[in-house]
């Protein structure tokens, strides 16, 4: 199909790529003018395809379409117009003149909000679902017919642009290409626009984005997210106008420690504390505001309010001058309409956007690895000396907001960037393993390499647990008020809960876990893990206890619980992030400190889980996670005598060996929890769809990889047959493959040398003479996958009948009830 991309930005390059890939001829782009010598994106990329552009200053005058404009678009001969994101007024005679008319781009769900500000008031009104609409031209303001619609769940502190960034964005790029799609196929709706629930909101500016501090907290947290970073929510405070950003609700625990702030209009006073501005609504519920931006441009972490002007600046060694000479070059590039950058020049005044901080970001990245760089730091250092100053505060590691530096593996995968930390994590810090090395985390998807992880040895073992005994000991953890450390797990899992699709992706694509079983249960279960023990931080207690009552008695006897120390984790990989929230949220609500050892073959959860804890607050050194082998790692941390508590998931013959090596070592406490064997007992009398259901689900959930799987089925002898023949009509319904495919019912074993077990394991059964009914081999596919397995005609003696398979094996026996009569 010939097509005209009308329109400007990131967003119609990228529906512009996506287009001239997916085979379509592009005509002709029309764009707006080049800003202060720069050309818009969607320019730059058509330009250096060779594609005609257009860059009209407009197409209008007075209302009427310029003749001249309308005869140079006509000349192009497009079949469809395309508007991805256009700032400017196209005439009908455009619009009607493609034999199949023009399509664009809504980022809301029609007909509400519509008008150019739909993002912002989809937040401001807090919309609970938000999207966009592909609809045909009409001559009325996005009113014309819908050709689809996408939906997306408004999170609770969503801002456009994390909105537009998980949502808008990626899933907009796609729905315009499948619109065009359904066009060329003869496919494509025209669904008129209801009336019902239309609404129209002009567009938002600074003078009418003032706080009506008269409002319920949730009203006032919507307010400012839904002017975030575009025009900004403001009020005036100490003669100021100041502007929000980065708002978030709060729960109602008690009133934080601060600093008062007087905010007129307010039902009371602001609190600025070490995180933020804390602001409260009429309602007495309250929201925390992280940023802070004055009438000079100037943004500040919002709880640095009354420490302006405190840090003194650093003087540059000679290294850092080469440093700020190369990012001084940068900005040339980037401000090309500055004759020269002074250590005064401010990003934003010289004409920088915010594509512009996007690559400011990013060359940075390519200069220097030592630190991450955040969109926020930018915009609250927009001069160049004070830019300069913030950059090398992180290359010393002097950053005031002690921000973490990761090494991140960044995949593409999912519908989303995924960013892996992938390094050892110890007191606070991800840094490699003593002496460099490393090993390969594989998926099993497909067995490819994801990433190499850091290999922790006996060094790094030790520094772990030094830094989690200084950090129960002497440190902080330790000498915090239950109640605040409660508020910290409470935070951890707050965000948990924000990266959750990031953890169940990280989590699918190393274990092999369905990601719809990820999202839920393995995520889920351990977000409310960590939400249920941050309760318990202040409910720890002990007892008074009666004693003799012999004469006299002035006695009094009580126990009081207190936490251990430093606990040592081993976790299995068949429940990764599950596996570590059942132990580590205990231990950090008794106000434990932890060092954690995930499986060798799936430790991403777990180094991302150090990554959010960290950000969630957790002081430096209560959470160290050692990815490594058990014969290294586990063993030293069993043999450790200034580790207090182990405990341990996995097979018997292992813990058995931990139970030894910890009572040798300085008998420290020990809790295991090992393999096993559960049956489940099938009567005649049962209802068969149910026990079929239950048999299938207690063995094949989680690909069998599940500690309470039934290992072994008895089925009363007059059903057996029946219900063998249903279970095998299930099996084999059973969709095996991609676990990122929210249709896949069965993924990949989580790693080969399991995958080789069960194939041995089936091996054993044969030669026992159990009778295989379904399955019993690997699928011929990429990865290590491994058929549902069905075995029947099982005896007591053999070995399948007595041992955990640990994977998706059904193993039945028959029974014949004995009725005993008196």
């Amino acid at each position: 199909m010939k097509i005209a991309v009308i329109g400007q930005s990131l967003f119609g390059q990228e529906v512009y790529k996506e287009l001239r890939m997916d085979g379509h001829i592009i005509v002709g782009v029309f764009t707006i003018p080049d800003k202060e010598g720069k050309a818009d994106p969607l320019a730059k990329e058509a330009e250096k395809n060779g594609v005609p552009v257009f860059k009209f200053p407009r197409w209008r005058v007075k209302g009427q379409a310029i003749p001249e404009v309308v005869d140079l678009y006509k000349s192009i001969g497009a079949e469809l117009n395309v508007l991805p994101y256009c700032s400017q007024f196209i005439p009908m005679e455009v619009i009607d003149n493609p034999k199949y008319g023009s399509i664009i781009y809504h980022p809301s769900l029609l007909p509400r909000h519509r008008g150019a500000s739909a993002i912002n008031w989809t937040l401001i009104n807090g919309d609970k679902k938000g999207g966009f609409t592909v609809f045909w031209a009409d001559d009325g303001l996005d009113t014309g017919p819908i050709l689809l619609q996408k939906e997306c769940v408004i999170q609770p502190n969503d801002t456009v642009n994390t909105l537009y960034n998980r949502f808008l964005f990626p899933m907009g790029v796609k729905g315009m290409v499948e619109a065009v799609r359904l066009i060329a196929k003869g496919e494509a709706l025209r669904i008129q626009q209801p009336q019902e629930g239309a609404t129209y909101e002009g567009i938002q500016k600074k003078d009418n984005a003032k706080i009506n501090w008269n409002q319920s907290a949730e009203t006032l947290h919507n307010w400012i997210r839904g002017h975030d970073k575009v025009p900004g929510a403001w009020a005036d405070i100490n003669g100021q106008k100041i502007t929000f950003y980065a708002s978030t609700l709060l729960d109602n625990g008690s009133s934080p420690r601060g600093q008062l702030l007087e905010i007129p209009g307010s039902c009371r006073p602001g609190i600025v504390t070490k995180e933020g501005l804390v602001l409260f609504g009429n309602d007495g519920k309250a929201l925390l505001v992280r940023s802070l931006q004055f009438e000079d441009g100037k943004m500040i972490p919002a709880g640095q309010y009354f420490c302006l002007g405190s840090n003194a600046a650093v003087e540059l060694t000679e290294d850092e001058k080469k440093f700020a000479e190369e990012i001084r070059a940068v900005w040339k590039s980037i401000l090309t309409n500055v004759s020269q950058i002074e250590d005064l020049t401010d990003f934003f005044k010289s004409g920088a956007a915010s594509m512009d901080v996007v690559r400011l970001v990013e060359e940075v990245k390519l200069r220097t690895s030592s630190f991450q760089l955040q969109n926020e730091d930018i915009y609250m250092n927009t001069t160049f000396q004070n830019f300069i100053q913030m950059c090398v505060r992180k290359l010393r590691g002097e950053n005031d907001d002690q921000d973490l530096i990761v090494d991140y593996v960044e995949k593409d995968i999912n519908n989303m960037i995924v960013k892996i930390p992938h390094q050892l994590f110890i007191n606070g810090e991800f840094i490699d393993a003593e002496g460099g090395k490393t090993y390969t985390s594989m998926n099993p998807t497909d067995g490819t390499a994801l990433c190499d992880v850091s290999l922790a040895q006996k060094s790094d073992v030790d520094k772990a647990v030094a830094a989690a005994k200084e950090a129960f000991e002497d440190g902080e953890w330790g000498k915090m008020n239950p109640r605040d450390r409660g508020r910290l797990i409470y935070k951890l899992a707050d965000l948990m809960e924000e990266h959750q699709e990031e953890l169940a992706t990280i989590e699918t694509i190393d274990s092999g876990a369905v990601y719809t079983l990820a999202l839920k249960t393995h995520v889920g279960m351990s977000i409310q893990t960590f939400r249920y023990f941050a309760g318990w931080c202040d409910k720890i207690q002990g007892s008074t206890i009666p004693i003799n009552q012999a004469r006299p008695n002035r006695n009094l006897t009580f126990t009081k619980k207190e936490p251990i120390g430093v606990c040592a984790i081993i976790i299995p990989w068949n429940y990764p992030l599950m596996m570590l929230a059942w132990k580590t949220a205990a231990c950090l609500a008794a106000g434990n400190t932890v060092v954690l050892k995930p499986a060798q073959v799936t430790p991403l959860t777990a180094l991302k889980f150090a990554e959010l804890s960290a950000r969630a607050g957790i002081p430096k050194g209560v959470v160290n996670i050692l990815p490594g082998s058990g014969a290294v790692v586990g063993q030293h941390l069993s043999d450790h005598p200034d580790v207090r508590k182990l405990g341990f998931t996995g097979s018997t013959e292992i813990g058995k060996h931990i139970m030894k090596s910890c009572a040798v070592s300085n008998v420290k406490k020990v809790s295991l929890e090992l393999g096993g064997k559960s049956p489940l007992i099938i009567f005649s009398d049962c209802d068969i769809d149910k026990a079929v259901r239950m048999g299938i689900s207690s063995v094949f959930f989680n690909k069998g990889e599940n500690c309470i799987a039934a290992g072994r089925i008895f089925v009363e002898d007059s059903i057996h047959d029946q219900f063998v023949k249903r279970v095998v009509e299930e099996v084999e319904k059973m969709k095996i493959g991609d676990p990122l495919d929210r249709s896949t019912d069965h993924g990949p074993q989580n790693h080969k040398t399991h995958l080789e077990k069960l194939l041995e394991y089936c091996q054993i059964a044969n030669m026992e003479g159990a009778t295989l009914v379904y399955g019993g081999k690997q699928v011929q596919r990429p990865g290590f996958f491994f058929e549902p397995t069905v075995f029947t005609d099982v005896q007591d003696h053999m070995y399948i009948a007595k041992e955990e398979s640990f994977g998706p094996i059904m193993i039945i026996s028959k029974f014949r009830r004995m009725w005993m009569m008196s």
